[in-house]
């Protein structure tokens, strides 16, 4: 297999890892949004809803691809990327109310609405990780989020067995917000002279967000261990 083949593949394969690592909430959010309703008409909501938070999910992306051109804001892309890792592992996560829908096209809008609400992450990545290639985006996300609704909770599971599989999307994370910054316009060419640099900021950052992380989950077990705040 050559070398062009294996820069789309790759980039490809990050895409899927990284939006099944951040989607979990999403599939969640589905379920929760057609609980009400019932046999095939459930089945419609999940279907119909899935298919537009995909095309909403999928115009977000690309759009954020071309603002990522705009000087600047590719490095603060890749900050917000920072962050987005390290509330990957602390569970920071947050989300919307989510009110199950009565009606088939009450529980598709909530489905569209709440995916999009909770969905910034999942794009910014995606559009961070796809450098600039919009077929690489439409594809991951056309690959990876009907896995999500569908094997979403064997997902989870997995997530919560072993606790690993979170620290290495933070990595991954971390890499793609560090490769973003120092290919920024205006720091890319300082970057390109000093090459060592670039390695050294790339280990940095993702050595900070899993420490940073990392401490945090310890701290917050030991708080809901022992009780009280924790020191």
């Amino acid at each position: 297999m050559n070398t062009s083949v294996w820069d789309f593949i790759l980039p490809l394969l990050n895409i899927i890892f990284l939006d099944l690592i951040l989607a979990g909430d999403n599939a969640i959010v589905i379920g929760l949004a057609a609980r009400n309703l019932q046999g095939k008409t459930q089945k419609k909501a999940i279907l119909l809803g899935t298919g537009g938070a995909v095309a909403l999910r999928i115009i977000a992306t690309i759009l954020v691809v071309w603002l990522l051109k705009i000087p600047w804001l590719l490095l603060f892309g890749g900050l917000l990327l920072i962050l987005i890792a390290y509330k990957l592992l602390t569970g920071d996560n947050g989300g919307p109310n989510i009110q199950a829908g009565g009606t088939l096209w009450s529980a598709v809008r909530t489905i569209i609405i709440a995916d999009a609400a909770m969905g910034l992450d999942n794009v910014i990545a995606i559009a961070g990780a796809a450098n600039h290639n919009i077929v690489l985006v439409v594809l991951g996300l056309l690959i990876s989020v009907p896995i999500v609704v569908w094997g979403s909770t064997l997902f989870i599971k997995l997530m919560g067995r072993y606790p690993w599989i979170i620290y290495i999307g933070a990595a991954v994370l971390g890499l793609t917000a560090s490769s973003m910054i120092t290919e920024e316009q205006r720091i890319g060419p300082f970057v390109e002279e000093h090459p060592l640099l670039r390695v050294l900021f790339i280990l940095l950052v993702i050595t900070g967000i899993l420490a940073a992380g990392h401490w945090k989950r310890v701290r917050d077990h030991r708080k809901s261990v022992h009780g009280g705040p924790a020191v």
